[in-house]
């Protein structure tokens, strides 16, 4: 008897606890900790046990039966269904079986209530037996009552989550999740009907990408999260443009979209600029200011094209121009199209430069620091043209990669620098470290490290006295090889620095496990780092994270003393640049050096 009773009290509080943890968990905000589960169900049995107890004493104890067997079931039975009424009025979303649930909680809450109080107050009243056996009856609907009520409450929410679930699908199928601009395929979508409008308007639709630069390194130096929230507060300032956009949508990483209707050049180049103020306005980010700017390229439509694509194609080819040639803003123009047409042509000049040679080295001296001392020079090509004279890199280096000859030119370069070191060993009984630059093709070339070994035994160089540059890209396209590659490079004493730090893809996390001797800071953060604050963070941080994760500093491009001075004082190991040097040719170099 006894055991009957422990089961039949520990199954009334095991169902008051189920029906409140499941209406809990219907509601996500309430949803419980599993530690808090087993919490609850440990109350409960205790409990049971406890009130089961009651039973072991003198039934006849009117205090012992009803204040702690019966009223005690009805108050706590009473209490959880006035709480899951509450609950349940304070849905946001309101069903009709959810209303019917509600009514149905206070019911049962009142009548719980009312017996709880009526069992001790009637009990020994010939009456009550009555009342109970009524409470039993109304116990008996009410629950089968809420039983319907509550599947279909549970039907309509699970129907309601499904519908969330299916229009969040449709709106990240059409929007980009991290900003909620437009996706790339929407905006090909929609710029055609944008088009038609704005031919109604008698206006022409100028369609911008805009590219944030150096962006990688905010999230480099201030985490992916940052980051992400920088990228959703630019979408929402050009959202919120006094443009009045047709489309805006993200397209790439940090790469945007901007769609308006103008009616003249002075508003397509108020456009440009309103969107580099638009960028360029500061963010804050953990206390700090960040400052970013943008390369912009455009074009117009119906006047350069009708079709999606091909508009984003021939903006994409002005936003080039505009990062290779440093300018803000660049309008495509028709003979961007043409670019590749000189190519056939280019091919054959260039393959009758390596066979004879007319590709020289030029040398730019690096400015030790701590010695002050010159220690090292970079290896820089240069085309000695038979009819146009020197050409610089950015005039023949994007023919070698149309034409994917940019192993060819670095295998050239390569052995050239070899064979130009062991002349001035020769000649002049002085080693210094030459610095070569790798491509992509090169540094991926399964051949690279026993090419790289055959050369510095034909003439006879120490490895440590060769350096190879690789850019951040090389490295985060393929981080496993690449850690190969620098790991046998190394155990051969040759030294390996990543060139144009801060530009690529890569972060500290991978630098950190990279056996690199060198980063070199790109020029850029340079430039006007003396006169600009966020410059000068940026380059005080990278300094200090270099040295912190091991690595020696070389900053490219200084051009004055006052870069040269702030450089000492921030603790940079080596320099350089026009103002230590311009690049020199090898017998001026040699000269050069003879006299430092």
């Amino acid at each position: 008897m006894l055991m009957l009773t422990f089961v039949e009290q520990f199954c009334l509080y095991l169902f008051l606890m189920y029906l409140l943890l499941g209406l809990l968990d219907g509601l996500k905000k309430y949803r419980t900790h599993s530690r808090n589960r087993h919490m609850i169900a440990l109350a409960v049995l205790t409990l049971s046990l406890s009130t089961t107890l009651a039973f072991t004493f003198d039934l006849y104890d009117t205090y012992n039966r009803f204040y702690i067997r019966e009223s005690l079931s009805d108050f706590l039975s009473a209490g959880v269904f006035l709480f899951i009424a509450i609950l349940l009025l304070n849905i946001e979303k309101q069903y009709f079986s959810g209303r019917i649930l509600t009514y149905l909680s206070f019911a049962i809450s009142a009548k719980a209530l009312a017996l709880s109080f009526l069992s001790v107050v009637l009990i020994e009243l010939a009456i009550f037996p009555s009342i109970h056996l009524i409470a039993q009856y109304f116990d008996f609907m009410a629950f089968n009552m809420l039983g319907v009520a509550l599947l279909t409450w549970m039907q309509s929410a699970e129907r309601d989550a499904a519908e969330v679930a299916i229009n969040r699908a449709k709106y990240l199928g059409k929007h980009d999740m991290l900003t909620g601009s437009l996706n790339r395929e929407q905006v090909i979508e929609k710029i055609p009907a944008c088009i038609e409008k704005a031919q109604v308007n008698e206006q022409k639709l100028a369609i911008y990408l805009i590219d944030i630069k150096r962006f990688k390194f905010i999230n480099d130096t201030y985490g992916l999260k940052v980051g992400d929230s920088v990228l959703g507060k630019i979408a929402r300032r050009l959202a919120d443009s006094i443009m009045l956009p047709q489309v805006i949508g993200r397209i790439s990483g940090d790469s945007f979209v901007f769609a308006v209707e103008i009616n003249d050049n002075y508003q397509q180049e108020k456009v440009a600029q309103h969107l580099h103020d638009v960028i360029s306005h500061p963010y804050k980010v953990q206390h700090q200011e960040i400052h970013l700017q943008a390369s912009i390229g455009y074009c117009l439509a119906p006047v350069d094209g009708m079709e999606a694509e091909d508009l984003l194609h021939k903006a994409n080819l002005a936003l080039f121009q505009a990062e290779s040639k440093n300018i803000a803003s660049v309008k495509y123009t028709s003979g961007m199209q043409a670019h590749g047409s000189h190519l056939p042509a280019a091919e054959k000049e260039i393959r009758r430069g390596l066979q004879n040679k007319e590709f020289v080295l030029y040398f730019q001296p690096q400015l030790n620091l701590l010695t002050n001392r010159i220690d090292g020079v970079e290896a820089l090509v240069r085309w000695d043209h038979p009819e146009k004279g020197i050409l610089s890199p950015d005039q023949f280096l994007p023919d070698f990669e149309a034409l994917g000859l940019n192993g060819q030119l670095d295998s050239y370069v390569l052995k050239q620098a070899c064979e130009i070191g062991a002349h001035w060993y020769s000649e002049y009984k002085r080693r210094i470290t030459i610095a070569v630059n790798l491509s992509a093709v090169e540094f991926q070339d399964p051949k690279l490290v026993a090419k790289i070994q055959s050369l510095l035994v034909e003439f006879e160089i120490p490895p440590k006295y060769l350096e190879l540059e690789i850019t951040e890209n090389i490295v985060i396209t393929d981080m496993v090889s690449a850690m190969d590659t620098i790991v046998m490079l190394q155990n051969m004493g040759i030294k390996v620095s990543i060139d144009d730090f801060g530009t690529g893809y890569s972060s500290l996390s991978y630098l950190r496990k990279l056996p690199i001797d060198k980063i070199k800071i790109d020029r850029s953060f340079i430039t006007d780092f003396a006169s600009n604050d966020s410059d000068l963070t940026i380059v005080k941080s990278m300094i200090k994270l270099s040295h912190g994760l091991g690595k020696r500093v070389l900053a490219e491009g200084v051009e004055s003393e006052e870069q040269l001075s702030l450089l000492r004082k921030l603790g940079c190991d080596a320099v350089q640049g026009f103002y230590i040097n311009p690049p020199l040719p090898q017998q001026k170099l040699a000269t050069y050096l003879v006299r430092k």
